[in-house]
Order: C-alpha cells, then structure tokens, then sequence
C-alpha cells in the first residue's frame, strides 16, 4: 500500500536519488545538478515536504517553494512533485501533489503554482487532474543544454483560504 508522510532528514538519500532521476530525464527541470540537502531543507517552505512510500521504500516527494520574500505572496507557493523511475505510472504523482494540497491548505496557502515543460505531458495532467489550470506559456524562457525551452504556468487556487 503507497502512503504519504513527513519528510524527516533521513530520507535525504532517497530524494536526492528521485531528483537526480528527474534531472536526467530532461523534463522535470530546468537544473542540471541537484540542490544540496541544506539547500533543500533550509529554502523549502518549512512542513511542507512529503514523501511517497511502500514497504518502508521511498517512491517519490513533494515539496512547497516561497514564489517570493515579498510578504504579499506569503500565501503563494511553487510545487514540486517527483516520482522515481520505478514508481512511475502507479499513482504516485497524483496522491503526492493531492497530499500536498492538503498540507498548503492546512498551512494557510491560497495559490500553488507549477511550471511544466509542455512535452511533459504526465506531469500536466496529474497537476491538471489536481485542480491546476493553465494560465499561460513563458516562451523560451530559458536554456537547457543549450536548447531553448518553454515552460507553461499552472496554478491552483484554494477553496479554503484566501477567499474572504
């Protein structure tokens, strides 16, 4: 059974290793190299971090990312899901990012953004699947090897907070 929990800084191996993963596939990110463990415990939005597991084996995670240090966007996070590669078309994604939705409610977030490659046609239609919209396209927006690339926007506004 796959279930969703807390990170906890031991399961650093596992995320660097799903990270590394979707580095390699050339449609997950923009970064070539992953982020060090303290960058990645220190600059996430704190509590926000989940991971995937079965059987005690770490399948995938999800994270939250300040858009900004501007107190008018403190209710405004970036997303990041990824699954490995053994994990893929299981689930995974889709109850991670629902999982996750639920923690930025809980932490009093009014709107998720994404960006997505647009050949990464699984990852739009879980973030799709999960309430996001598309709002727009950021064209050539940068470089990835050497290759200009687009990247759609996404958001997800909450029926929760942010409302009044």
């Amino acid at each position: 059974m796959i279930t969703t929990r807390d990170y906890s800084p031991t399961d650093w191996p596992d995320v660097d290793r799903i990270y590394r993963e979707g580095i390699k596939t050339g449609l997950a990110t923009f970064e070539t190299k992953p982020k060090a463990q303290a960058d990645f415990e220190g600059k996430s939005i704190k509590n926000s971090t989940l991971v995937a597991t079965e059987d005690d084996h770490v399948l995938g995670w999800a994270v939250m990312w300040p858009v900004s240090d501007r107190c008018v966007y403190g209710g405004v996070a970036e997303v990041s899901v990824y699954v490995g590669e053994d994990a893929r078309g299981k689930g995974v994604g889709k109850l991670l990012l629902n999982a996750l939705i639920t923690r930025s409610e809980e932490l009093g977030f009014w709107t998720l953004q994404a960006g997505i490659f647009p050949e990464n046609e699984a990852s739009r239609a879980i973030h799709e699947a999960c309430g996001f919209r598309v709002f727009g396209v950021r064209e050539r927006i940068g470089q990835l090897h050497g290759v200009w690339k687009d990247n759609m926007q996404l958001e997800r506004r909450s029926s929760i907070n942010g409302i009044d």
